[in-house]
């Protein structure tokens, strides 16, 4: 049977070809050695800002490249939206080619993750080196991927550092609806649909508990989307990053702006911290590019809410919204100190 086996085998590559393998390995991690290797060609300090959709994070970003050491830009989506950083090398015959044993440069490993961390780091290092600036970050968003964000960027990254910053699931879901609406977004359903027709008919139900801005539905989604991200996004930084990694709260952020700033900058190891730079964030916070932008679009509707506030749920939350949520994420809200108990 072996004989057998062996012929049709050596028949089927005679007539088609050897059988090309479908999909590739894992990326591996970088090494340590490779790490030092490529930090001489890209010596800048990363960090990277992560948090749910509609949590700040643009704020943070706005705010950090303040200080004159630190460049942040935004939604590179290395790993937190696909086709992901990855898909460079996501294919068999490229990990062919750059593991290959007659590839006398890759010293007998796949090239991989040097590849991904060069690519990267070119694209961050390049904007950095316009600025002047010696520390360099992406903020993206992580509402759908959650922990395997937090293993991907830990895979080529293990020497940066994470800020994740979070917001009160509430105003999350309120904020993303509202983004949804003014945007007329493809997703609406036509009960959304019904629902901004009527908002912009009169909005007084909507605000005195009459009317419900959400379907139940989106409600749901969405806050266990947040739910998600919260539980997964924190335990898995901490296990990989332990002190590089750094959570806040947004509301803390509008509360005490500078007092948090000073927090993250010496966390990313700025070495002087001016206190001229108290005045700037406070300037920075004043203006909103999302509200100037969403009132352009649908100022109709985006009027009705007012954008980057903490507590809009108050106005908003009917007591359905509050049932249904509580289900959901009460439990959370406790954990990150937003309510004592389930008795709100």
């Amino acid at each position: 049977m072996e004989i057998l086996t062996r012929i049709k085998k050596s028949v089927r590559i005679l007539f088609k070809g050897e059988s090309q393998k479908k999909t590739r390995n894992p990326v591996p991690a970088i090494t340590p050695e490779e790490l030092a290797e490529i930090r001489q060609f890209f010596p800048r300090e990363k960090f990277f800002i992560f948090g749910h959709a509609r949590s700040g994070t643009t704020l943070l970003m706005r705010l950090l490249r303040l200080h004159p050491d630190v460049h942040c830009n935004y939604q590179a989506h290395f790993f937190t939206r696909k086709p992901l950083l990855k898909s460079l090398v996501d294919s068999s015959e490229i990990e062919e080619w750059l593991a290959r044993k007659s590839n006398r440069w890759n010293q007998g490993r796949d090239l991989s993750p040097l590849v991904l961390r060069a690519a990267a780091d070119f694209i961050m290092e390049r904007d950095a080196a316009r600025e002047g600036k010696t520390i360099v970050g992406d903020k993206s968003p992580t509402s759908t991927i959650h922990a395997q964000v937090v293993r991907d960027a830990f895979a080529l990254y293990p020497d940066a550092k994470i800020v994740y910053i979070v917001r009160d699931g509430r105003d999350v879901l309120i904020s993303e609806r509202f983004r949804n609406f003014v945007e007329e977004s493809k997703f609406l359903t036509a009960d959304d649909k019904r629902i901004v027709s009527d908002l912009r008919a009169d909005s007084a139900p909507f605000s005195d508990g009459r009317r419900s801005i959400f379907t139940e539905t989106f409600l749901r989604n969405i806050a266990k989307r947040w739910v998600d991200d919260l539980t997964e996004m924190d335990a898995e930084a901490r296990r990989l990053y332990g002190k590089h990694y750094h959570s806040l709260r947004y509301e803390d952020l509008l509360q005490n702006p500078f007092d948090e700033m000073t927090k993250i900058w010496k966390f990313l190891g700025v070495k002087r911290i001016n206190k001229t730079l108290e005045k700037q964030l406070l300037a920075e916070m004043s203006s909103n590019p999302d509200e100037e932008w969403q009132e352009r679009r649908n100022g109709d509707i985006a009027s009705f809410l007012p954008k980057g506030q903490a507590g809009n749920w108050r106005r908003l939350f009917n007591e359905r919204d509050k049932t249904l949520f509580k289900e959901v994420a009460g439990e959370m809200l406790v954990k990150w100190g937003y309510e004592k108990d389930m008795n709100w």
